[in-house]
Parts: structure tokens; sequence; C-alpha cells
């Protein structure tokens, strides 16, 4: 993103506002092994499981992790902490910060060892960070392979209010709409836990619609239609319809597309309809009362009147999350915000919209 794109954000502007996506990543493979139960973590050191991925961005690109945040590989959740805190959580005044930890949990093909290293891995991000700073709130990973797995770990930890949301990968086995999955929304809409769909694959099929790409950058360029596609089959599948008290966060899959693809759909669904009878009402309306996006990484035109004409396609300012998408680095120096964004959008961006979106974040106060 070019600096014409940006505007400062001075420390002080972002008092009170709340990260609604921020990395932390398990350090080492032999991290896990204490929160795991001694027949996992037998199988785990005998099979010579190391460390899991599901987003591997390369170690040493500039916009991985900004220069001086780099620590020193692989960084301890106790260095981690501590450098979130001095970079981003005190520097900039934040009241909350959601945490989102992209593991391989759905790259494994037995659906018990997912179901222990999602169990091992929410028990990990409880202890080593919600426990020791009371800004965070956490993420449930749950094992996309098996939705009764996924619905027992919800269960497990909806009691803990300090979890957020349910966390799963744009790219998985299927599209998210289809039934399969109909079970996680269902027991996430009832403990008011929002659908947080974060960038990420399980790699069961190619990144695009035509095949393997070669590079690790078309990968990455080809999120964004991928979350295009979920959202579509979110919609016309009807999991809206079924839970209309669900949200989705979009996490990291960027929002600059959205006008024009809700135009196209709004205008098939007029003609196709007759198919979906569910779907009762535009898709636009049901994005704006369902559907959240994260505001990190901002693609957007050069111009700042055309990045305000943008927003006035974008027809609400109840859409868009903050986030920083910490440590990576999508924004330029300390500036975060996109010149031309109406003030109305800022306000309710940094502060009203995660907690209309987050209810359990009603403890914190910005």
């Amino acid at each position: 993103m070019a600096l014409a794109q940006m505007q400062a954000m001075p420390a002080g502007r972002l008092s009170g506002a709340v990260d609604c996506d921020v990395q932390i990543t398990v350090p080492k493979w032999e991290d896990l092994l204490p929160f795991m139960e001694p027949f996992w973590r037998d199988s785990v050191v005998q099979r010579g499981i190391g460390l899991l991925e599901t987003v591997a961005y390369p170690r040493k690109a500039p916009f991985t992790v900004r220069a001086d945040w780099r620590s020193a590989e692989p960084p301890s959740a106790t260095d981690q902490l501590d450098r979130m805190r001095a970079n981003l959580l005190d520097r900039y005044g934040l009241s909350a910060a959601v945490v989102n930890c992209l593991y391989g949990v759905q790259v494994l093909q037995s659906e018990d060892m997912a179901a222990a290293y999602a169990r091992a891995l929410n028990d990990w991000v409880a202890h080593e960070w919600l426990d020791r700073e009371p800004r965070l709130r956490g993420s449930i990973v749950v094992p996309m392979q098996n939705p009764d797995m996924a619905v027992a770990e919800i269960e497990r930890l909806a009691g803990d209010r300090r979890f957020v949301q349910v966390l799963m990968l744009v790219m998985g086995e299927m599209p998210l709409g289809k039934r399969y999955y109909w079970p996680i929304y269902k027991a996430a809409e009832k403990h008011g836990l929002p659908i947080g769909v974060h960038a990420g694959s399980a790699y069961r099929h190619p990144v695009t619609g035509l095949g393997w790409p070669t590079y690790w950058s078309q990968d990455y360029f080809s999120q964004a239609a991928a979350f295009q596609t979920q959202l579509t089959s979110l919609i016309t599948e009807g999991v809206f319809a079924a839970h209309p008290g669900l949200k989705v966060v979009l996490a990291e899959g960027g929002f600059s597309w959205l006008p024009p693809f809700l135009w196209r759909l709004d205008k098939y669904w007029h003609g196709l309809r007759f198919e979906i009878p569910w779907v009762d009402r535009l898709p636009s309306e049901i994005v704006a009362s369902n559907v959240r996006f994260t505001v990190q990484p901002t693609d957007l035109p050069p111009r700042p009147d055309q990045v305000e004409k943008l927003f006035e396609h974008l027809g609400s300012d109840d859409l868009l999350l903050f986030a920083t998408d910490y440590p990576h680095w999508q924004f330029d120096n300390d500036d975060m915000l996109p010149v031309g964004m109406p003030e109305r959008y800022v306000d309710k961006m940094l502060v009203a919209n995660p907690h209309a979106t987050y209810s359990r974040l009603g403890g914190v106060k910005p």
C-alpha cells in the first residue's frame, strides 16, 4: 500500500480500540505436549510429528514481520507477548485484542488427532496468553474435519468468556455453507460466538479454481477469491436463514471487493431466487446484518477521493472491524487508516462495531 493512501495514526487515536485480528504462533512443537493427554503426547513423540503450519508466511519477507518487531527464531510465547505489549497493546492503548493462532490442526488427516491438537492448542492459548494478559481475547480453534468434535470443543470452552469467537479457515474440505458444518454454527449461535473465517487453507484442494499455483504469492493473492466463494456459499445455502443470530467475521481477506461482489450477487439473486427460496431478502441485506470484515489488509485505489467513493459504495458503517494483523506488516510505518475514510466509519470501526460483533467483550471498557 502506498504511503499516499494512508493517514497518520497518532497513538492516542487508538486509545480504547479493539484489535480484531492479532496473530500468535506456537514456537516449538514441544510446547503443546504438556496440554495433551498421555496417549496423544506419546503418539506425537513416537511419530515424530513436528511443527504444523496452516499459513506459511515467508519468514524473511518484509510484510511478514516488521524489522523492528522481529525477535529471535523461534520466539517463545513470553517473548511474543512482551513484544506485543510494547509494540501494540501499550503503545496504542488498546482496550482488547482478539488473538488468532493459525496452527495446522486442519491439515491433519486423523479426526481424533485433530481434536487432540485443537484441545491442546486452545488450552495453550488460555495458559500462555489469556492468563497472562487480561486485554487479550481468544478464538476457539476447532477440528473442521469432524463437526461433532468441533461442537464438543466449543461446548468445552464456552464457559470461558475470554474466548470470543470460533475460528475456521477460508479454504478447507468444502464450501462453508454446506449443511455438514451447520452443527458448528448452531453451537456458536447458542453461545453468542461469531464464526471467524480467517485466511488459510487445509490444502485438501488447490487454492485456485484452476489448479495448484507455482508461487506463494499466488496463494496469498488467491485468498480474496476464496472469501468471495465462501460468502456466496454461506448466503445461498441458507446458513443465515437457519441461524439468523449468527455473526461471521471475515478476517484478513480485504473488503474493497465487496461492493461489486454484492452488486453481482444481488442481480443474480433476483433472477435465480426460485432455486433458493430460503434466501428471502437481498444478499447485500444479509451481509449488512450478519457479516463483518477486518480492515487489514486494506487494498484501496490510489486517490483519496476514490477511497471515499468506495466507502460510499459500502453503504454501511457497521461492516468494518479495526485490525492490525499484527505482527504482519500490512500498513506503512504507524499509519493504519485509509485517507478519505469518513469519520463515522473510523469511530465505529475502532470500538462500537467490535463490541456489537463480539458480545463477550461486554466486560471490556473502551
